[in-house]
């Protein structure tokens, strides 16, 4: 039996790969310094749970076989500082995952919007066809108990590869970890700029993942994107090379129908952005053995993944979408997406500025029209949450410059925006609320029962 400590268990992606580790048997045990839910239920139902939360070296002993790193602890973390004095073997989170399929056929999704629906979709794909697959994919999707899933015998493994830092001693984007035998690319947009402050240095890390894919391995790439083209026909690596574009579609009265040599297959996603998707999911899944008309039979019935275009309240005249997006490349999408979708309803798009990159006064001008399709348009953000993080300071006036677009509301204070947002008569209307974070705490169960009751 292997005996793993997790060095800040309780972070969304090292508790699930915690969870799948002791479903395989393995033992397993960690520390943290605070867990929240739902981290924590789920580590205490499988008796995971730390006992006190903190950081005690004494746990750190010569009968560990490896420790797992993540990217929440710091260098001087006193648990890290013993295993480096016992010479006790260190894992990122990623490295782990590596080692974990090292006999598999790997399976790498990344770009830098798209990529939690496209892994979302081939595995909704695989398990309506019993395809049985190793996993990590980066949110809870529907159908599935954990966000990892580990066998000694499953012949592919599908990663969510993200471009983040890999953990405090190892500052190599996560996906240049995976060397994989099937990569896909969605899109590039600058993102991360806390990590990578110029776009050429964001562009150079997808231009190493081309360069990771092992020999005589696929490239699936979005040849709408210009970056994303560029660097796969520029690529020497000796791989074979597959671009896709978008599939053929249509919107009828408010749903998407694929056009298929099967005659129309009604979708319950929609936007042009996860048509793109699909063609991007459809060629991987080919690749692994799934035939054309097996995959339009099975993406009929995909839901979307956690926190993408959520659909919170719906009802005749109105819906309230609820979407993770923060990148200018997501907002812009989502918007126009909701838009094309319900073209004859008012759409009110309200955006919370939450993040590092969004929060940066020099990245800000990377928004400019991302909410133009929106018939009404509003930016949320705190000042307080600029201030804890370091940041330079922001005014309205620089929101408002960075958007153009003259009639843009823009609030700070939680209270005042609650108001509006609970003002509004939900005839006739999309709202559409995209953020990481939660606009100050605003109540969605209260605004989802407002709206539903709407008549």
């Amino acid at each position: 039996m292997q005996y793993i400590h997790f060095i800040a268990i309780g972070g969304a992606a090292m508790h699930n790969l915690a969870l799948a580790l002791h479903y395989k048997g393995y033992h397993i045990k960690g520390s943290d310094d605070t867990i929240h839910e739902p981290s924590r239920s789920r580590l205490a139902s499988q008796g995971l749970l730390p006992e006190n939360f903190g950081w005690f070296p004494d746990k750190i002993t010569s009968e560990l076989d490896a420790v797992v790193l993540g990217m929440h602890a710091k260098k001087d973390n006193p648990e890290l500082q013993k295993a480096l004095e016992l010479g006790i073997k260190i894992y990122s989170y990623p490295e782990f995952l590596y080692e974990q399929s090292k006999d598999k056929t790997r399976v790498v999704i990344g770009g830098s919007h798209g990529k939690t629906t496209i892994t979302s979709m081939i595995l909704h794909v695989m398990k309506y066809h019993d395809k049985e697959v190793d996993y990590m994919v980066g949110a809870q999707i529907e159908g599935f108990d954990t966000m990892v899933h580990l066998t000694h015998e499953n012949e592919f493994i599908v990663l969510e590869g993200d471009e983040y830092l890999t953990s405090a001693l190892d500052l190599r984007p996560k996906f240049h970890v995976y060397q994989p035998h099937i990569a896909l690319i969605s899109g590039i947009a600058w993102d991360h700029v806390n990590v990578f402050p110029t776009f050429e240095n964001y562009l150079q890390q997808f231009e190493i993942f081309i360069d990771k894919i092992e020999n005589g391995g696929m490239l699936v790439y979005n040849q709408t994107d210009t970056n994303v083209r560029n660097l796969a026909e520029q690529s020497a690596n000796s791989i074979k090379k597959y671009p896709y574009d978008s599939l053929p579609h249509v919107v009828e009265n408010g749903k998407t129908y694929l056009l298929t040599d099967e005659g129309k297959i009604p979708l319950e996603v929609f936007g042009a952005h996860n048509l793109q998707n699909m063609a991007g999911a459809k060629w991987v899944c080919q690749l692994m053995g799934i035939q054309e008309s097996d995959f339009f039979e099975a993406i009929s019935s995909f839901g979307g993944a956690g926190k993408r275009l959520e659909k919170l309240a719906e009802t005749d005249t109105s819906v309230l979408f609820k979407d993770f997006a923060h990148s200018p490349s997501k907002v812009q999408a989502t918007v126009a997406a909701v838009k094309n979708q319900y073209p004859h309803r008012k759409l009110l798009a309200c955006f919370e500025l939450h993040t590092y990159s969004s929060l940066t006064p020099t990245f800000l001008k990377d928004y400019v029209g991302t909410l133009d399709p929106a018939d009404e348009a509003v930016v949320f953000y705190s000042p307080h949450a600029v201030a804890i993080k370091g940041l330079e300071a922001i005014t309205e006036n620089q929101i408002r410059a960075a958007f153009q677009r003259t009639d843009l509301k823009v609030y700070t204070e939680p209270e005042a925006f609650r108001k509006f947002i609970f003002d509004q008569d939900f005839k006739s209307i999309s709202l559409l609320m995209m953020s990481s974070g939660d606009y100050g705490g605003i109540d969605f169960e209260a605004l989802k029962n407002k709206i539903s009751h709407t008549t």
